[in-house]
């Protein structure tokens, strides 16, 4: 009887573990909930935004509480065409902090957590298309996706709702009426297409047409196996005036994979230890580990020197091994792209030679460049290259997906390179903005750092800024100013630029170009550009540099400079002869650069149209000073060197 019991009780026992075990799996498995019965009444795309639920967090804080919050964003086709690359935005407005979100990434490349109380757009990951009803029979979980987020909202507490503002369809194309409300927790709305619209592919093509944008990056599987496959990465630049120097490239690994092996690239970490203490270790047992490149589940990429571009185990790719150097196409087109290939590991469930996924949250950056946002990897039709054999025919990629970044000016980033302006008709200098590549946040007691900066003699533009301070307050007492006290604070820019008004005549005018290098990294291949609305037209020639005028989108007003041929290299600042009490002395170079009158008839060079409104240099848009030279104090320096003059000629013509 008791042998009889133990059984029961132990097959009891294993069959409710059994039960729990598959309950829980179950409610662990990703199940798509029907849709809510509003999404019957609409023909296009359903999106809906529900709160679930919601706790109050510490710290406790009556001015800025936080609490935990869970929400569902469901999108479902109910349109007659797929929904290739969906993308949705939504209008958070209560400061919230994303912890994570099932099904969807971040469009603009930020890897979570991240902030996103300003709004953002969430892009499909891995499931970025949603077929129709049609064409699946109403299978929901091809229809439709359903984006769990979790995160830290501030301020709204129970029973008041922290929804956003709005959620819309952020695909080209469609037209969205502000979301309506479904009771206090949820709001939907239905987007339609734009009748208007005018797309340029076809509805039968099978990927969705390649986009446009600053640079773009192509993800390109030449090969696969069923455990690995090998990539092509191809970075262009496509910007008239952007550029990339000493590159680097990073993105978020989603399934597990790691580098194994590069050519024309290398990681700028070597690490494999995420590897063998984790699941790659455990599964791949027979790999050796001290071959792999990299396990970060975020690498950084950066380019190799030229002396590996003919490496054989490194080097051999077309356009790789320039040290990050990417050129905008309008000064060498045969440099604007950077090029290389890995070999990448796969995790299970992903073990078969057609399972493929780019990675995600894609940014690329570099030194003195503008700043990039990227979104997320779209698939478009397999990249085509000309034949390794030489013959005359091309190899098509397995599969390729497009990276579209663009520049962007984050609020509250700083310049990185500033301006000053001076004349032939004004002694003084009108130095770079004060802090104008920002300040350190404990200079107060040294410096101001909301002071304008002081006017220089022309001589004080050569030293360094910790340089200039006796001699701007020497020349200010000669020119009977005020000086602040405290000073202002430096520009604290690693280049500047002296726009100096040299002449100006009837027929034309001119300017003379000097670029200043305050870092110790020397500029390679450099370029600037100067935007001149009035006095562009008028461009003759440059005397040091190779200038042109350049016309951006449809109107003529950029002028963009490099150095000649071998000329085209900014030192880095070095040490003075007697580095004890010699300033620091800064890599420069100079040009004039010559206007004719003849095509901007009633310019006014001294009243403002002699200078540029834009000033860039390796891209990156420079700060402008607040203000002009005036001519007024010119008058009177002109009106004495023109008395001085006189009373020497007199002086000469009465001795003789």
């Amino acid at each position: 009887m008791a042998f009889y019991l133990n059984c029961n009780t132990h097959f009891f026992f294993k069959f409710s573990l059994l039960f729990s075990l598959l309950s829980f799996s179950f409610s662990q498995s990703d199940v798509v909930e029907a849709p809510s019965p509003a999404a019957d009444s609409c023909n296009g795309i359903f999106l809906s935004y529900a709160y679930s639920s919601g706790t109050k967090l510490k710290p406790t804080d009556p001015t800025h509480q936080p609490y935990r919050f869970e929400s569902v964003l469901t999108v479902l086709n109910n349109g007659d065409e797929e929904l290739k690359s969906w993308k949705v935005s939504v209008e958070f407005q209560n400061d919230e902090f994303l912890v994570s979100a099932s099904n969807a990434v971040l469009a603009d490349g930020t890897s979570l957590p991240a902030n996103v109380g300003n709004g953002t757009v969430f892009a499909g990951f891995p499931m970025s298309d949603l077929k129709t009803a049609i064409e699946t029979a109403g299978d929901l979980t091809q229809m439709q996706v359903q984006v769990k987020l979790l995160g830290t909202q501030f301020g709204v507490a129970a029973p008041d709702v922290p929804l956003p503002k709005n959620i819309q369809l952020a695909n080209d194309g469609f037209i969205c009426p502000k979301a309506s409300m479904q009771g206090k927790n949820e709001m939907q709305v239905c987007c339609r297409k734009d009748p208007k619209f005018k797309a340029n592919d076809t509805i039968d093509e099978e990927f969705l047409p390649r986009q446009s944008g600053d640079l773009t990056i192509m993800y390109d599987v030449t090969r696969t196996y069923d455990s690995n496959y090998w990539a092509q990465v191809t970075i262009s630049n496509h910007n008239p005036l952007g550029r990339l120097d000493n590159w680097k490239l990073s993105f978020d690994w989603m399934r597990d994979e790691f580098i194994y092996t590069m050519k024309g690239a290398y990681p700028y970490v070597v690490d494999s230890s995420d590897c063998i203490f984790g699941t790659q270790g455990q599964h791949y047992r027979d790999l050796d580990f001290a071959n792999v490149l990299n396990c970060e589940r975020r690498p950084t990429i950066i380019d190799l020197p030229p002396t590996k571009a003919n490496d054989t185990t490194l080097g051999l790719i077309p356009n790789c091994c320039r040290n990050g150097t990417i050129l905008p196409p309008s000064m060498d087109p045969s440099k604007s792209s950077s090029v290389f290939q890995m070999q990448v590991f796969k995790m299970p469930p992903d073990l078969n030679r057609s399972e493929l996924s780019p990675p995600q949250n894609w940014k690329i950056n570099g030194s003195l460049n503008p700043d990039y946002k990227c979104g997320p990897p779209v698939r478009v039709s397999p990249s085509q290259f000309p034949d390794p054999s030489g013959l005359p025919s091309n190899t098509t990629a397995v599969a390729s997906w497009q990276v579209v970044c663009n520049i962007t000016h984050p609020k509250g980033a700083s310049p990185k390179c500033c301006v000053s302006f001076s004349s032939y008709y004004n002694d003084s200098v009108v130095p770079c903005r004060t802090c104008a590549c920002g300040c350190p946040s404990n200079t107060a007691r040294t410096c101001s750092t909301t002071a304008p900066a002081v006017l220089l003699p022309p001589e004080a533009l050569l030293f360094p800024f910790e340089n200039r301070t006796a001699m701007a307050q020497a020349w200010a007492d000669l020119k009977h100013r005020t000086v602040p006290n405290p000073m202002p604070c430096g520009d604290n820019c690693g280049v500047s630029i002296n726009w100096h008004v040299l002449t100006d005549y009837s027929r034309g005018w001119s300017a003379r170009i000097t670029i200043f290098n305050w870092d110790e990294t020397a500029f390679p291949d450099w370029f600037a550009a100067v935007q001149m609305d009035e006095a562009t037209r008028g461009f003759q020639k440059m005397y040091s540099f190779n200038g042109s005028a350049l016309e951006l989108n449809g109107v003529n007003n950029t002028i963009i400079m490099q150095g000649l041929p071998g000329l085209n290299y900014i030192v880095g600042e070095t040490d003075g002869a007697n580095p004890k009490k010699d300033p620091r002395v800064p890599g420069k170079q100079q040009t004039v650069v010559s206007f004719t009158k003849k095509n901007t008839p009633g310019i006014n060079v001294a009243a403002g149209d002699g200078f540029p409104s834009k000033v860039f240099f390796n891209g990156e848009e420079c700060a402008l000073p607040s203000v002009l030279p005036t001519n007024n104090s010119n008058r009177e320096g002109c009106t004495t060197i023109l008395s001085i003059f006189l009373a020497v000629f007199v002086f000469i013509m009465l001795h003789q």
